[in-house]
């Protein structure tokens, strides 16, 4: 079984008198005094003892709908030092990362934005953080429909599980999500109303305390929505939105400014999310299958110039690590002279592949996963969830589970992979407990296997497995191999297959003190574990210095 260690988690979770009992408790990362411990399902108490901010949240209820959800942590508001993120750029051999100088000069052309080499920090960092946030976080309610229902595109439009796409399923005859909209807010509400209270409840936001969440969860990067297709942006813009009234058009405090201070303080860097194929402002739909979806991707001269604007106002107000645009952008636009501009603004920032323009630092599948190693860098993003957006409706059922949560992630990184993780926070900035439950559990383990996934690279196979079926992926760095079991081995010994041992080979499992014992079987290894039990749980990473990959070896004579 495996070994339980006090680590700064327990620590916390010995001082907090936490109540689990009531799934219905959340606490908000609002406006919360110092010296501050948190329960991951129940109450935020202060260090007198007394609980600092407790509601109770009726999740069956559509009259709810004004926002609360489960639990969150917080924790000591005390001024973190800032930590100043390296930008250099080394060159490195699988992971895709580039060395070389980096150019300090770009033009609008693919040619000599495809010169841009892969920033270290974003090859090594392994695990971001997404958030979306919006106003559809004020009713935060889809329904959760599962992948692959068998439902046609219209039905899975109307049945949509993104909550983040709420104003346009609301816009879909006999959809349920209009139905929950006029029995929560009546048949005449205005979706950008919700704008006076989304700009009400931020005002309980508490940055630093996400940014020491998702700190301690592993993160190295954040990147946050700063305007999804409702067209509502996070950030006070000075680009005027000629479709909606002054007081509907953005966030009343700097989301985006104040997000990204305490995000650096805690020594992770700050990306932005843009919506440039999707502004149901300027062309609204709603789209109700994927064919019409691209006749809503608007394309006039007045919104190609609006997007420049904002990208520019981005990119210079704000330097992001990340340029992580959506769905497309407008060909009224200027895409090639905007990646110039940043790179040139920000030599070691990064941009996705959903510009439309066939190149990028990195692809972006959502909700997939790969079957082998990419040599191109790519980062999965997805929800914790079925939604991106807060989801009322989505509970235990809905969430991926923490084991397999895990286990996702190594596969991920083991094939050249980030994971960009999303959370939905509710409009007061609350995360849900279900969703900080998952976080807890990733940054726990990562406190034990994070020397398996920071800075390492894919080894010559990702997958393998051992001889009693448990599933094992392979990372690399320097002249370390490191095998993570995905669950627990079943006796005191496992056998790797396809690995073999050289004279004087150097095992040990990370997280455990001692050296291990092997014994080579064939083209097998078998391993001896340590007599104590297993630190931590879910996947555990033993450590090979001195080992070769049998299986590759068969494989290439084979050829």
């Amino acid at each position: 079984m495996p070994v339980t260690r006090e680590g700064k988690w327990e620590k916390w979770g010995r001082r907090m008198k936490v109540a689990t009992r009531n799934v219905g408790m959340c606490l908000a990362l609002a406006t919360v005094g110092c010296g501050m411990l948190f329960g991951p399902s129940g109450l935020l108490w202060g260090e007198n003892g007394r609980p600092i901010f407790v509601r109770r949240v009726d999740t069956q209820s559509p009259a709810n709908a004004g926002g609360t959800p489960e639990s969150q942590k917080a924790t000591g508001t005390q001024e973190a030092k800032p930590k100043e993120a390296a930008t250099s750029a080394k060159a490195d051999d699988k992971s895709g990362k580039s060395a070389g100088p980096v150019e300090t000069k770009y033009v609008g052309t693919v040619e000599s934005l495809r010169k841009h080499p892969l920033p270290e920090w974003y090859a090594d960092a392994k695990l971001g953080i997404f958030i979306h946030w919006g106003l559809y976080s004020v009713p935060g309610w889809a329904v959760p429909t599962p992948p692959n229902a068998g439902l046609s595109e219209e039905e899975y439009l109307k049945n949509n599980p993104y909550a983040e796409w709420f104003l346009n399923t609301l816009r879909l005859e006999g959809s349920p999500t209009q139905k929950y909209h006029k029995q929560s807010y009546g048949p005449n509400y205005d979706y950008y109303n919700f704008a006076d209270t989304f700009n009400k409840e931020i005002q309980r936001w508490n940055p630093d305390a996400w940014a020491r969440v998702f700190e301690l969860t592993g993160a190295k990067y954040v990147v946050l929505t700063t305007k999804h297709h409702e067209g509502f942006t996070l950030w006070p813009s000075e680009i005027p939105n000629p479709t909606l009234p002054a007081n509907r058009q953005h966030a009343s405090r700097d989301l985006v400014g104040e997000l990204k201070t305490a995000v650096e303080n805690h020594g992770m860097r700050m990306g932005v999310y843009y919506s440039g194929g999707y502004d149901w402002t300027f062309e609204p739909g709603p789209i109700r299958n994927w064919k019409q979806a691209k006749s809503v991707e608007p394309q006039s001269e007045e919104y190609g110039k609006y997007v420049d604007a904002q990208m520019r106002e981005l990119i210079h107000k704000y330097k992001p690590a990340v340029l992580w645009n959506d769905i497309n952008y407008p060909k009224s636009g200027h895409p090639l002279e905007i990646i110039a501009e940043y790179y040139n603004t920000v030599p070691d920032g990064v941009v996705d592949d959903r510009f439309g323009l066939g190149f990028a630092d990195f692809k972006s599948p959502e909700y997939e996963t790969l079957t082998d190693i990419s040599d191109k860098k790519w980062e999965e993003c997805r929800g914790l969830g079925r939604s991106f957006g807060y989801n009322r409706v989505e509970g235990e059922k809905e969430t991926i589970k923490k084991d397999e949560l895990i286990y996702l992630f190594v596969d991920i990184v083991s094939k050249n992979g980030n994971l960009l993780l999303d959370i939905g926070p509710e409009a007061d900035g609350t995360i849900p407990g279900v969703q900080f439950e998952r976080l807890l559990a990733l940054g726990k383990w990562m406190d034990i296997n994070k020397e398996a996934i920071y800075a390492t690279h894919p080894w010559t196979r990702a997958e393998g497995e051992t001889k009693d079926g448990l599933q094992v992926r392979f990372t690399q760095k320097g002249d370390a191999v490191y095998a993570v079991l995905l669950g627990e081995p079943k006796g005191q010994t496992v056998v790797i297959k396809g690995i073999t041992a050289k004279e004087g080979a150097k095992l040990t499992l990370l997280g455990a003190g001692g050296i291990l014992d092997w014994k080579q079987q064939k083209d097998d290894l078998e391993v001896q574990l340590p007599a104590a039990g297993l630190p931590g749980q879910y996947a555990y990473t033993v450590k090979m210095v001195g080992v070769g990959d049998s299986e590759g070896k068969k494989d290439d004579e084979e050829k």
